[in-house]
């Protein structure tokens, strides 16, 4: 049994001996024209200067080529590919469930939990269980999720309105973008 294994294949763009054109346009590394040269001399241009020569534009006629540190190259791409990750946000959706017949003390307790979810960035899915006989008191659970919305609208905003979904009524709400 033989297995094959596929030629890992680079992102990047080609360099040196990848280049397959036979003539291309080359810019030197202190970006001066060296016009349009046959893949050799331009070869022997890059090795004179210590560098690599990239192919910058392979859809050009001929190929744009330029005389540079490669590598250097492949380091600044990813460390501002890192950066751009570390500014990046990630918003999670937080769950808080609650029950019609909910207790006071309870119900402060979810909204400052609520609270704390909203003042990080999150989005709030807040979920209210009907069980039994609660169900036909559905009308409780609305007023309590609209005293909810009543109570917090000063930092969040509802993105999706208190809907039924069988024995259960939802909503998700949203923190104000100060931008």
């Amino acid at each position: 049994m033989s297995f094959q294994y596929r030629e890992k294949k680079d992102s990047g763009p080609r360099t040196n001996e990848q280049i397959t054109a036979s003539e291309v346009r080359v810019i030197s590394s202190s970006g001066k024209q060296l016009g349009i040269i046959s893949i050799r001399e331009a070869l022997n241009h890059a090795e004179d200067e210590g560098f690599d020569l990239v192919e910058v534009s392979p859809d050009a006629k001929p190929p744009v080529c330029k005389i540079l540190d490669y590598g250097k190259l492949k380091y600044r791409e990813q460390k501002s590919k890192k950066e751009a990750k570390k500014k990046q946000k990630t918003i999670e959706i937080k769950e808080i469930k609650i029950r019609p017949g909910i207790n006071k003390h309870d119900y402060e307790v979810k909204v400052k939990a609520f609270q704390k979810f909203i003042n990080g960035g999150n989005k709030v899915k807040v979920s209210m269980r009907f069980r039994g006989r609660e169900m036909e008191h559905q009308n409780l659970g609305v007023d309590l999720l609209k005293r909810l919305i009543e109570q917090v609208k000063e930092y969040a905003k509802v993105e999706v309105p208190p809907k039924n979904e069988g024995k259960q009524i939802m909503m998700v709400l949203v923190p104000f973008n100060e931008k």
